[in-house]
């Protein structure tokens, strides 16, 4: 139903010093706050020093968990992992943490991102003997370091990173030691906490901020994050590139209190909102939010733009996963299930719709029907983003290009598609200005079709495993 970038995955780590009979519950709580970047399954896996227990199942966080078995997930170091994949790969056997066994004990990977060199590296894997049980990258990443690892894990870590080519942000945790790892790029989001003596790995600062975990700084490019009885190792090797985060996690995938690279989420939103609307002014009564991506970015352009603004758009907030097939003839009512018009505050009114993004604008012209219909007078539709004209190669799942509207259409069919009265899209560089980076510290390839580094042209199939 939504017309929205999936994230693929969101990953949690904690370290204690001493044994803890709430470590699962810790991590639960942690991997409920990022509950946004994956809605289909849910893992944590923990250790004691001898072994490592897990439970995994498809499902959100609450849906996964209950008392008794985080009761019995109890240890020194866990980590935890939330998932989206795609349909084809929306099974139990592909949730993660991924445990394996191997010759010196036991090791866990939580991965977010993707690897372009997947297929390569498992085949390589496969002719030297190794047996796949899953569809997912991550498990390439496991078998690398199981095979690399003697007695140093940081540098079997070492080792396997070498070999890959994408973005991941892992957490990998062994019998005795857990690591954070972030590709050269920085294309994924990790960062590290720390409370009393325990340390805390996490996709998104909001997660700290829910174990009461100070944040203390982000992961950067490329480096390795040891934690162990020794205390805690940062490993960095000489950048041969500038980092390339992707720009999608302040325009969507982050919740809004989350701090990346150092830049609040909520305040890039509110400033992408105000220069919209310095782009794109037009004359209107009430300016609203579709919620809840676009909320904060029409806070912003209501101020820039002096138009007051209004809540005109309910969202069920029961409505979390897609639960009804997404075929032609049901996104309407499952649009109308997710969202409803406050016809007292729309009715009459010239409106300004602020939203994130358009992709596929699948829901869009639903959405502005709905206002019509509930009596608005004008609705003109304002995105706090570039139109997205690529796919995505680096852990994202989007559609092919023939699907994604921006690439399909001119602004003008795409406003005559989705029925508003007007359209305008932030320029990309409103958006890295809202940011408050510089424009060489992003990944801005659904936009541009510029990519920080060469990726397979063999399509989506080939280039994005099925998370």
């Amino acid at each position: 139903m939504d017309d929205k970038f999936k994230e693929a995955c969101g990953v949690f780590g904690l370290y204690r010093i001493k044994e803890d009979e709430a470590l699962g519950r810790s991590i639960f709580y942690g991997l409920y706050a990022l509950q946004h970047r994956g809605q289909e399954s849910a893992g944590i896996a923990v250790t004691s020093g001898d072994g490592i227990k897990y439970h995994k199942e498809m499902g959100l966080v609450s849906e996964v968990f209950n008392d008794e078995i985080l009761d019995s997930l109890n240890g020194r170091i866990g980590i935890g992992h939330v998932r989206y994949s795609t349909n084809e790969a929306n099974t139990l056997i592909n949730a993660q943490p991924l445990v394996v066994r191997y010759k010196q004990g036991s090791l866990a990977v939580a991965h977010n991102g993707n690897l372009i060199n997947a297929p390569e590296l498992r085949k390589e894997l496969e002719e030297q003997g190794v047996a796949f049980q899953t569809e997912i990258d991550s498990e390439v990443i496991a078998f690398l370091i199981a095979r690399e690892h003697s007695e140093n894990i940081s540098r079997a870590v070492e080792k396997c990173i070498e070999k890959l080519k994408g973005s991941y942000a892992l957490v990998i945790m062994t019998e005795d030691t857990l690591i954070g790892v972030r590709d050269p790029y920085g294309i994924r989001p990790l960062c590290l906490g720390k409370k009393d003596d325990s340390y805390v790995l996490a996709s998104e600062s909001c997660a700290l901020d829910t174990v009461d975990a100070k944040f203390i700084r982000d992961i950067e490019p490329g480096e390795i994050v040891v934690i162990n009885e020794e205390g805690i190792k940062s490993i960095k090797k000489e950048q041969k590139s500038s980092s390339a985060s992707c720009i999608f996690e302040f325009v969507y995938f982050a919740r809004p209190d989350s701090t990346i690279d150092g830049r609040n989420v909520h305040m890039a939103r509110y400033q992408a909102g105000k220069f919209l609307a310095e782009e794109h002014p037009v004359d209107a009564d009430l300016v609203i939010g579709v919620p809840d991506s676009g909320t904060v970015s029409a806070l912003g352009y209501a101020e820039a733009a002096g138009i007051p603004v209004g809540i005109g758009l309910i969202k069920n907030r029961y409505v979390g996963r897609t639960f009804i097939k997404a075929t032609p003839s049901s996104r309407a009512i499952g649009v109308k299930l997710k969202l409803n018009a406050v016809r007292e505050i729309v009715r009459g009114k010239r409106l300004v719709m602020v939203d994130d993004s358009i992709v596929r604008g699948t829901t869009s012209g639903m959405i502005v029907n709905l206002l019509k219909e509930a009596g608005a007078k004008e609705v003109h539709v304002r995105v706090s983003s570039p139109p997205i004209v690529h796919s995505c190669y680096f852990g994202i799942d989007t559609s092919s290009r023939k699907e994604l509207i921006g690439a399909q259409r001119r602004i003008e069919e795409i406003r005559e598609h989705i029925g508003a009265d007007s359209l305008g899209y932030l320029s990309l560089e409103g958006l890295i200005k809202a940011t408050g980076l510089s424009a060489d510290k992003f990944c801005t390839g659904c936009f541009t079709g510029v990519y920080p580094f060469g990726v397979p042209r063999q399509g989506k199939r080939y280039v994005f495993e099925k998370r």
